[in-house]
């Protein structure tokens, strides 16, 4: 191609949710109650966790760390989203794209080996309890996050690198609601064959190796609950469970459904609505599962609220 030819865009347009004026402010009001839930509901968690002292264990250490993403995760979409839904026309700057797209895949890999820790967290709770402290000491819990984010940057930088050294000479309208790598390479003008295999690659590399690592340790725990004698044993060691495996199943769900596809399929309505459940819905639905299923947090939460009024 000569190079005359390869004018690199400025700007990408989004297709949006909908076109359809009523549903748009529909959308609108709906997902930004979403989020302002979201808002609440994680920044809330990580005061309660960080304020109640009995919340001070390992499995509340990477709860918070889980809300963080959560909260940051949302944020890099759902306020553009929201823009947009109330624009005639939906832009986003190259530059732009490209700082959404490294944002948003750095956390959602991070909330993915985040979901895997938290997973060897309940086994070693529920499998190994009398050495729990001493194989969940605060530094491999520290690590095990620190880890978590540098490998969350590097599969993002790596990806965003690859997509954002092609050119991209026209069309510039994106069929999402928010920068994503298979719309993208969808625009190229480049031979992407290559970064499209490397791209879902890497993603399901991601999502099988966080999802083995749960489905094994949660076996383990299976095996350990039965082995319990004691109706009362059993319940307990589950509940400790259920929240973070409620909470793994929703999220993988909603990302396989997404991403396990060919590459170069058009992105259908049912593509979108797995998008936003698992980018914009999945973050608020994360805290109210630790806050209604969960009693110690439920506990904290009414002592926290005590503590205040008496205050007054």
């Amino acid at each position: 191609m000569d190079a005359k030819n390869v004018t690199q865009v400025a700007e990408f347009v989004f297709s949006g949710l909908t076109s359809r004026h009523q549903l748009s402010m529909f959308l609108f009001v709906f997902f930004l109650l979403v989020y302002l839930v979201t808002v609440v509901g994680n920044v809330g968690l990580m005061v309660i966790v960080r304020v109640a002292t009995n919340l001070h264990t390992p499995m509340y250490f990477f709860l918070s760390y889980l809300s963080a993403v959560d909260l940051l995760y949302s944020s890099s979409v759902t306020p553009k989203m929201l823009a947009d839904l109330i624009s005639i026309k939906k832009t986003i700057s190259f530059n732009g794209c490209a700082f959404q797209i490294i944002v948003f895949a750095t956390l959602a890999g991070t909330e993915v080996l985040l979901l895997s820790s938290m997973s060897y967290d309940r086994y070693a709770a529920v499998c190994h309890p009398l050495h729990y402290v001493s194989i969940m000491t605060t530094r491999k819990c520290s690590s095990m996050v620190i880890l978590s984010f540098f490998f969350g940057f590097f599969q993002s930088l790596v990806q965003t690198s690859c997509i954002f050294s092609f050119h991209f000479c026209g069309p510039n309208l994106i069929d999402h609601f928010y920068c994503d790598f298979v719309p993208l390479l969808q625009l190229t003008c480049s031979n992407s064959q290559l970064c499209s295999m490397f791209t879902i690659f890497l993603i399901g590399f991601y999502c099988l190796f966080s999802l083995s690592v749960i489905l094994v340790t949660y076996t383990l725990i299976l095996l350990a609950i039965f082995r319990i004698k004691s109706h009362e044993g059993r319940r307990k060691a589950f509940s400790t469970c259920s929240s973070h495996l409620m909470c793994s199943s929703i999220f993988y769900v909603a990302v396989l459904f997404t991403y396990v596809r060919s590459p170069s399929s058009i992105m259908e309505k049912k593509d979108k609505v797995a998008s936003v459940f698992y980018a914009v819905v999945t973050p608020m639905i994360n805290p109210l599962i630790y806050s209604l299923r969960n009693q110690e947090v439920k506990r904290a939460s009414v002592q926290i609220i005590h503590n205040i009024s008496s205050l007054k």
